[in-house]
């Protein structure tokens, strides 16, 4: 019998690998037609004419779309109560230009080849007009709607900063960047779209199957009923594929305009230009203390650019309210406007550039008290929220920091600088943690007469593991092996689910399959006879000490399949939370890093990584590891690889491909990536005692290793990635 924690393989790897499981472009339908997007060749202006005629004359083109051959938005659909996720901003319906690749027109053509020769030969005049460079931009306060809002506040201020900084024996105070880095998923996002008649069925490659449905029924004006999104599987997101961009809107306006299925797959480079990227962003950090190490002040003011059609605030201060215990905490959030595409998510957001800049800051303040960075941490640590002052609703991070330090060796580490031929040794440690996100669930489960399990849930499957996570939860109460149980998943016909983004798939969908697995054993129990709780499932039997009956003979007494629906239901039927209101919830570890850096040559590597978290209870430990050895790998490439430019005099992305793309391969990484997990179960989390793990390796590790460099050859980079260059200026 299989149990929650066990180290099951993942179910769905050989679909993958052999191709049997179908994405989005591989869907394909009687009379479909592909659509191919011409975008605008510069980042401000307006279009003021299109000449079609020489595209329309490619054999195969059925349609040149323009503004004024779309239908408009429903009335209403800016104000819509749609997912705050999804984009406002509808291209191809005015001339005007807001940012470069903004679409401006729509090929259709009975072939791919037809579509792409087509929209080469596109003509489009423009009035060209000043632009703006978001990252020289003015600051500004962000605008934000109700549903975003609900992420975190802009601004927080508690005591007196001014006199804390006066009073401190030690003050840090630094600037911290980090370049915009767009997601580059492997499956580049795609739609198939066609109606029937006013219902609406799309395929697509996204993060939340209901959060689509609900924005495509605004834009229609339809109930969401009509409207039904299909994502089996998901190759990729990494949260560009968590918003609602234009793309997918234009498909379903297409579709419905030329009434013949529309299938439209976005090329690497607009990949850079319609959907979104993690946003530049600039950290200002002063941290103030006594000479013993006790913080007395935290400040951290972060600005991130975003774009002139709506605005996208990373919130990368919120960590600083949440780490260290200070009497005086100052946070804001701003933001600088300008003429690119909206930014979005990117694995780690909030959490993931608010440890760069805090760990980093505080391994500068380690060194300027002479205190060890693990003993520094113990003496601020946080027994409560520190921007809130709630309980926690489990913390075991000094658990944490423990045992990372001792499988680490840290406390033995070798000196900063030590040699080796060439490379000269350092080491650094950063905190990891990551705010927990909270959404409502169902899902329904159908025991067969041959007592065969399917379960069946809207979510969508990003690559997490969620078709071996979910039936290993069941099966751990119907004493059902994994493999056993079927998965119906990633359509809007299913039970809602919840998004998959915010680390918040296992909690929400988990606790529904929970809860509906126990409430199947249960109604086995009453075809029994028995009482719930003297019961449980194994090897196919319904066992109440040393009786037993088989399941297939309680169905079959039964006559029909046994169907029942479990739940999560957030307090006062909230859409989202952050937990419940009287406790704070998050997930924490540290993680240390060992690097070799060469100062003749500036290179960086990576020799050792160590990881110690406390992040609730672990559903499945092999899916677990390979999340967070993902996640370190993650870290690394954004500390060292990873940067997308913004060229500020043709105003726009300077590559667009992947080709300038540099990612961690094999042969970056050290063969063992040593993770480890505290024992720890988070009931206020969830009742099934977990927390969303998928994003929380990948914080701390730029700070770590901005700290090991340091470590090695007493060079201090603030200005993500480190590269050679920044190593040999220092």
């Amino acid at each position: 019998m299989t149990r929650i924690g066990d180290p099951v393989a993942r179910l769905d790897g050989p679909a993958k690998v052999t191709g049997a499981a179908r994405y989005a472009a591989d869907h394909h339908l009687d009379g479909q037609l592909h659509a191919v997007l011409v975008g605008a060749p510069v980042p401000a202006g307006r279009v003021t004419g299109i000449d079609r005629r020489a595209a329309l004359a490619v054999p195969g083109v059925v349609a040149v779309l323009v503004a004024g051959d779309l239908p408009p938005p429903a009335a209403g659909f800016a104000q819509a109560p749609i997912p705050p996720l999804a984009t406002r901003h509808v291209p191809v319906q005015d001339n005007r230009i807001l940012y470069h690749g903004q679409p401006v027109a729509i090929v259709v053509a009975d072939s791919l080849e037809a579509a792409e020769e087509a929209a080469t030969r596109v003509t489009v005049s423009i009035e060209p007009a000043p632009f703006t460079v978001p990252d020289t931009a003015p600051i500004r306060t962000p605008s934000l709607d109700a549903g975003y809002a609900q992420l975190a506040p802009l601004d927080v201020g508690l005591g007196d900063l001014a006199a804390a900084v006066r009073s401190s024996a030690v003050t840090v105070t630094g600037t911290y960047t980090q370049p915009a880095r767009h997601n580059n998923p492997m499956e580049p996002s795609a739609i198939l779209a066609v109606w029937a008649g006013d219902r609406l069925t799309v395929y697509d490659s996204v993060q939340h199957v209901f959060g689509v449905r609900a924005t495509l029924a605004a834009v229609f004006g339809v109930d969401a009923d009509r409207v039904r999104v299909i994502s089996h599987y998901t190759g990729g997101g990494f949260g560009a594929k968590a918003y609602v961009w234009p793309h997918e809107i234009l498909a379903a306006m297409t579709a419905r305009v030329l009434r013949r299925p529309i299938k439209l797959v976005l090329t690497r480079a607009q990949m850079y230009s319609i959907v979104g990227y993690q946003p530049l962003m600039e950290h200002e950090v002063t941290l103030a203390a006594r000479g013993d190490g006790t913080l007395t002040g935290i400040r951290h003011d972060v600005v991130n650019t975003t774009a002139l059609t709506e605005d996208y605030v990373e919130f990368g201060s919120v960590t600083a309210g949440a780490l260290f215990a200070a009497p005086s905490i100052t946070l804001s959030q701003r933001v600088r406007r300008g003429n690119v595409n909206l930014p979005t998510f990117l694995r780690s957001p909030i959490d993931g550039p608010g440890t760069w800049a805090l760990g980093a800051a505080m391994d500068e303040l380690a060194r300027a008290t002479g205190i060890d960075p693990i003993d520094l941490r113990l003496i601020n640590h946080a027994d409560r929220e520190p921007s809130t002052g709630k309980p926690w609703s489990s913390k075991k991070l000094v658990q944490a920091y423990g045992e990372g330090a001792r499988r680490f060796g840290w406390r033995t580490r070798p000196r900063g600088g030590t040699r080796d031929g060439d490379w000269r040794i350092g080491c650094g440690l950063a905190d990891a943690t990551q705010g927990q996100f909270r959404f409502p669930a169902r899902v329904r489960l159908r025991m067969d007469l041959d007592g065969r399990l399917t379960l069946e849930g809207g979510f969508a499957d990003i690559g997490q593991g969620p078709h071996t996570v979910f039936p290993q939860i069941a099966g751990s109460v119907l004493g059902l092996a994994p493999d056993e149980i079927r998965t119906r998943t990633g359509d809007s016909s299913l039970p809602a689910a919840p998004p998959s983004y915010g680390s918040a798939t296992t909690i929400g969908v988990g606790a529904a399959v929970l809860d509906g697995a126990t409430r199947l054993r249960d109604c086995l129990a009453e075809l029994a006879g028995w009482h719930p709780s003297e019961v449980h499932c194994a090897d196919g039997e319904l066992r109440r000490g040393t009786d037993a009956v088989a399941v297939t003979r309680l169905l079959s007494r039964h006559g029909t399949p046994l169907v029942v629906d479990g739940s999560f239901v957030l307090p006062g039927g909230a859409e989202v939370d952050a937990g419940p209101s009287d406790v704070a919830v998050r997930t924490f570890g540290v993680v240390l890093v060992e690097v070799g850096v060469d100062p003749d040559l500036g290179l960086v590597r990576l020799r050792r990584a160590t990881g110690g978290y406390a992040a609730g209870r672990i559903v499945n430990i092999r899916t677990a590891r390979a999340q967070m050895i993902g996640g370190i790998v993650w870290g690394w490439g954004k500390a060292t690889m990873e940067a997308s430019h913004f060229e500020p005099k043709l105003g726009r992305w300077h590559a667009q491909n992947l080709s300038g793309v540099s990612l961690p391969v094999n042969a970056d990484i050290p063969p063992l990536i040593d993770v480890a997990f505290v024992d720890e179960y988070d009931d206020r989390a969830g009742p099934l005692g977990a927390k969303g793990i998928g994003e929380l390796s990948a914080t701390g590790v730029a700070a770590a290793v901005a700290n090991a460099v340091f470590d090695a050859v007493g060079v201090r980079v603030r200005d993500l990635p480190i590269t050679p260059a920044k190593i040999l200026r220092g």
